[in-house]
């Protein structure tokens, strides 16, 4: 299952070359991430006030393709790809009209409020099984 997310190019993530500035693909997929964890059902304030877990990137691979452009619309589509007991790894594009622009496999990993590694909630585990590719 993959999780969309649709976004449009401002004059602000662009470069003097008027193309997105790379860094700014990062942002674009934690907005998804974000949107993505958010549709599962899972309050991350929630989740660190009452369990003391967050999530942190620890590994980005990232394949910059196609340039987007001022006032394109885009769509990030974010997908499963495994998670273990303590991380889980992403596979995120951007695309436009289909096209891909940008590819990225993410890891994540769960932490405590004082960054040592913690063990996925069995709640999260249990809804991120249906969303494997």
């Amino acid at each position: 299952m993959t999780h969309s997310h649709p976004l449009r190019v401002y004059y602000e993530d662009t470069d003097l070359a008027g193309i997105v500035y790379y860094a700014n693909y990062l942002k674009f997929i934690e907005r998804a991430r974000t949107e993505w964890v958010r549709g599962l059902g899972v309050d991350q304030a929630r989740l660190k006030a009452e369990e003391g877990i967050v999530f942190a990137v620890r590994r980005v691979e990232a394949d910059y393709l196609r340039p987007a452009r001022f006032d394109d619309e885009l769509v990030v589509e974010t997908g499963v790809e495994a998670f273990t007991g303590a991380r889980i790894v992403l596979e995120q594009v951007v695309r436009r009209g289909g096209e891909a622009l940008f590819h990225a496999v993410v890891t994540l990993v769960c932490l405590t409020e004082a960054g040592a590694p913690a063990r996925l909630p069995a709640e999260l585990r249990r809804r991120l099984a249906p969303a494997l590719h």
